[in-house]
């Protein structure tokens, strides 16, 4: 890992900057096992071909919990926990560039790439994270580190480009058609974006299964056609009753239901998935199952079922946020809370909360 001060120690001599005094500022990382840590380090200064970025909104995802509850990430095999910078969700301005920068300029509003820079990946295991208050931006590029946004979408709403690229590179790779009907398990942030992914992709019939009835009002309110409760619900008599039957390859019927998306990440869904599937059905896994669990592999013989994985973002990262500019409005409904970076304690506390919070943007005042 890159210390902060190998970031810092290019003088600002070679750079063009906005009018600011600032030394120091205030970054975000683990802490002990369920708490994060509000460290001061040194502002980044960039060299000839970085840029520095001023967060100015930043999302909390799973990933930032999975190292909260890790207390940091081992240093080697067997190693010591060290601290991890979180964010790997922001969005802000450029106050700072580089004297070999051309295609960018200070005041530049831009979305992050957090796998685009060299010190690793920003807020997942690399030397920055981008909850904190200036992100630099090393070899900055846009179309591959950064890309401009224009002001007229607000930087809340912008800090959703890098989940709703993960949502947009499963639907990818699920290849719906406007003729299939879609089930999508699971009402959080990466399953709502599918959903809105699939309808702008004019995908006929898309329904979104969840638990919580407010995550499935949600995913009305975003466009999904119908919801299922699946804590009260039959899940398979009621996809028969919204999509119609078909049968799986013994001539059993089945739900016509042609593509399942597990954006949930529990064997209940799976296999849920698994025992409902029509002949050639297909299911695409973009949640994070975190421990083995039993699979129903007799149910694949039975649909011929095509399981397909899903990982990242490889070329959706800014292929997304041309659209998320222009549905802002559905994207925006996807946040559930808002918070100043004044109060990230708070933040980080309702997403260890399980039910306190869909997604949490922290805001970084003026």
């Amino acid at each position: 890992m890159t210390s902060m001060t190998s970031l810092t120690s290019v003088t600002s001599k070679t750079s063009k900057t906005s009018k600011t005094s600032k030394t120091t500022m205030k970054s975000v990382q683990t802490g002990p096992s369920g708490s994060i840590d509000v460290v001061n380090v040194d502002r980044p200064v960039p060299g000839p071909r970085d840029a520095l970025l001023r967060i100015r909104a930043c999302g909390i995802c799973g990933t930032d919990v999975t190292f909260l509850h890790m207390g940091g990430m081992p240093l080697g095999p067997g190693g010591a926990m060290i601290p991890v910078p979180l964010g790997h969700e922001p969005a802000g301005e450029i106050v700072e560039v580089g004297a070999e920068v051309t295609d960018l300029k200070v005041g530049d509003r831009v979305v992050v790439n957090p796998q685009g820079v060299p010190s690793g990946i920003i807020g997942c295991g690399g030397a920055q994270g981008g909850m904190r208050e200036y992100l630099l931006i090393e070899d900055t590029a846009p179309g591959r580190n950064v890309a401009v946004i224009p002001d007229t979408i607000p930087f809340d709403v912008a800090a959703l480009n890098e989940p709703m690229a993960v949502a947009r590179h499963c639907v990818n790779r699920s290849e719906a058609k406007p003729a299939d009907k879609v089930l999508v398990f699971g009402a959080g942030p990466i399953g709502l974006g599918a959903a809105i992914w699939l309808k702008l992709r004019g995908v006929q019939h898309v329904t979104v299964a969840d638990v919580i009835p407010e995550r499935l009002q949600t995913a009305l309110d975003i466009g999904a056609d119908a919801v299922i409760d699946s804590a009260k619900e039959d899940v398979t008599a009621r996809l028969t009753e919204l999509h119609g039957q078909g049968a799986n390859s013994l001539g059993q019927p089945r739900p016509d239901t042609d593509i399942y998306i597990d954006a949930a990440g529990v064997a209940a869904v799976v296999n849920t998935a698994l025992t409902s599937a029509k002949w050639g059905a297909k299911l695409v896994t973009v949640a994070v199952h975190k421990k083995p669990e039993p699979i129903d592999f007799g149910a694949i013989l039975r649909s011929e079922m095509t399981i397909i994985g899903t990982q990242g973002y490889p070329t959706e990262i800014f292929e997304v946020t041309q659209e998320l500019v222009e549905h802002q409005d559905r994207f925006a409904r996807l946040i559930s809370h808002h918070v100043p970076f004044s109060e990230v304690e708070r933040a980080f506390d309702l997403t260890l909360t399980p039910g306190a919070a869909e997604k949490v943007v922290v805001t970084f005042d003026d």
